[in-house]
């Protein structure tokens, strides 16, 4: 199947973000033996050679896929929680945006990465530092809002584990209808807070997040 973000004109050589979409792409559908140099030329409808005008070598574009993961899902985590919030269930709230906004935290790459991880020592090791760089920030916020440090720490896992448990079994944002998820939240948010979410926090995180049509 051809990557459908391509135009192509006459001489068209492609791009280095087209290679690293098209890797993306077949990660996510199929898994990391999938992300090869001419699988994806295929795809493309380009040449070998024209991969390696723009990679050094396969592992050159798995360390893009790497670096992607890096910053749209750990990177954005962070962020998040750095964000500012009246409250911590506000701030809660706030991390709960990046489960439901694929452009903001994508779980589907979450799940493809920590798949590829089970064969890769090396990415093993980057996925071991990324869960402990998500949660101290989670700590961290949980800390600025008067948590003494033990209960923020076991909060802080309590939110991320949940999270990572969904996307594992493949019940989180695109493998889960939208309104259930919505309806659960507010009680989520009172279980990993000990507070309850104000009628104001939840209208404004619903109209965050309207339920298509």
């Amino acid at each position: 199947m051809k990557s459908s973000l391509i135009d192509k004109t006459s001489g068209w050589r492609g791009s280095r973000d087209v290679w690293v979409q098209a890797a993306y792409e077949a990660l996510i559908e199929s898994g990391i033996d999938s992300v090869k140099v001419m699988p994806l030329a295929d795809r493309l409808g380009l040449s070998r050679t024209s991969f390696y005008g723009h990679f050094s070598s396969r592992q050159d574009l798995l360390d893009a896929l790497i670096t992607l993961w890096q910053t749209k899902n750990t990177g954005n985590l962070v962020k998040r929680t750095e964000d500012y919030a009246e409250t911590v269930t506000e701030a809660v709230l706030n991390i709960f945006d990046l489960w439901l906004l694929p452009d903001q935290f994508d779980s589907r790459l979450e799940f493809a990465v920590r798949n590829w991880a089970h064969t890769d020592p090396k990415l093993a090791r980057l996925l071991d530092e990324a869960d402990q760089i998500r949660v101290e920030a989670l700590e961290a916020m949980f800390t600025r809002f008067g948590h003494e440090q033990a209960f923020a720490n076991v909060r802080a896992n309590t939110v991320y584990q949940t999270q990572i448990g969904y996307i594992s079994m493949k019940k989180d944002g695109p493998f889960e209808p939208l309104e259930p998820r919505l309806a659960r939240m507010p009680f989520y948010a009172e279980i990993f807070t000990g507070q309850p979410v104000s009628d104001a926090e939840f209208a404004r995180f619903r109209a965050r997040h309207p339920i298509p049509e």
